[in-house]
């Protein structure tokens, strides 16, 4: 079985062809950083425009590959949750093909994918687990029972993780985005006794918030017009300070469930910081396991969209061409 692919829920475009049998036969993304570097963030007009110019070019070149579309037997798109215009784009690019293609169309939640991003080359994760999604839009922690049933334990009330270092990154004057600019200029810090604060540490629930921490760093980079060293000890400080915030909750739900197996996916799971505390945390609290996506599927992708909609394509029972989008979708409302 052959499943398409199709990411366009922010400002990646991604297509991905999966095959059941062969694995992925086509995986390509198209990374709009450096026109939202330029403009100092993300314009979602613009976001949309971009994810239009890329698909027509990766579907030209799709259609140029001797018997591949012909051989589509399912499309999964993402329907949400996402910015309106780029969901839009994506949607609508799905069911034109569709209906061309006379094949099934499948809306998939985007939360869903990153969630189980890591079984792509893992194959499988027993179920259940808690999930910790982390990324520019979202930082949560769900429990996940089975295939498609998810209950949301805790998310983020202001700045998810991976928009507060976007946003730090900015006040220090790197690079968007702004999680690996203010790894790479953590890794210079010397002798450092910066301490930042750990919201929420303390609070019973397992929301996350950021935009205090985010506050305080700021008001420290204005106060003291930092030199690149001092720099170096800021993005360090707030990179360990969002680190454990991350885990300290992540342990709660952990404490709180009895289980002993954690999926870190997102963006913002790439970090070389949480992979390494995260597995030192789970083998001397927990003595279970965590689990990362391929460091090529952290970021948004086709390739989870395709393999999503493998694994719930028992779902669909006939050709749907109604373009669905759902910006604000839960992960724990999935059907």
């Amino acid at each position: 079985m052959k499943i398409l692919g199709i990411e366009t829920s922010c400002d990646d475009t991604g297509i991905a062809i999966y095959d059941s049998n062969d694995g992925f036969l086509i995986n390509q993304l198209y990374h709009q950083s450096d026109l939202h570097n330029f403009n100092g963030g993300i314009i979602p007009e613009l976001a949309a425009r971009m994810h239009m110019k890329s698909m027509v070019q990766f579907l030209d070149e799709i259609f140029k590959k001797k018997n591949i579309m012909s051989d589509i037997d399912l499309i999964a798109y993402t329907a949400g949750p996402g910015l309106t215009g780029s969901l839009l784009v994506g949607a609508t690019f799905a069911c034109s093909l569709g209906f061309f293609l006379n094949i099934p169309v499948l809306p998939v939640n985007h939360m869903e994918a990153h969630l189980l991003s890591p079984m792509v080359y893992l194959n499988s994760i027993p179920f259940p687990f808690i999930g910790l999604l982390v990324s520019g839009k979202h930082t949560q922690l769900v429990y996940a029972e089975k295939l498609g049933q998810y209950k949301l334990l805790g998310d983020s009330l202001d700045d998810a993780a991976g928009e507060a270092f976007d946003k730090t990154a900015k006040l220090l004057g790197l690079k968007y985005p702004g999680g690996p600019s203010i790894s790479k200029l953590a890794q210079m810090s010397i002798n450092n006794k910066l301490y930042f604060p750990r919201p929420m540490i303390y609070h019973s629930n397992l929301n996350f918030s950021f935009s205090g921490l985010k506050t305080f760093t700021a008001n420290i980079i204005k106060k003291s017009n930092p030199s690149i060293e001092e720099k170096a000890n800021i993005a360090q400080a707030f990179e360990d300070s969002v680190i454990d915030i991350l885990l300290i909750k992540s342990k709660k739900a952990l404490k709180n469930t009895g289980l002993n197996r954690l999926v870190i996916s997102g963006g913002v799971s790439a970090n070389i910081l949480l992979r390494k505390k995260s597995k030192i945390m789970m083998k001397n609290y927990f003595n279970g396991e965590v689990f990362f996506a391929d460091s090529t599927l952290c970021t948004d992708n086709g390739a989870m969209i395709a393999y999503l909609g493998f694994l719930h394509r028992k779902k669909v029972k006939n050709t749907n061409l109604e373009i669905i989008i759902k910006p604000k979708w839960s992960i724990h409302n999935i059907f």
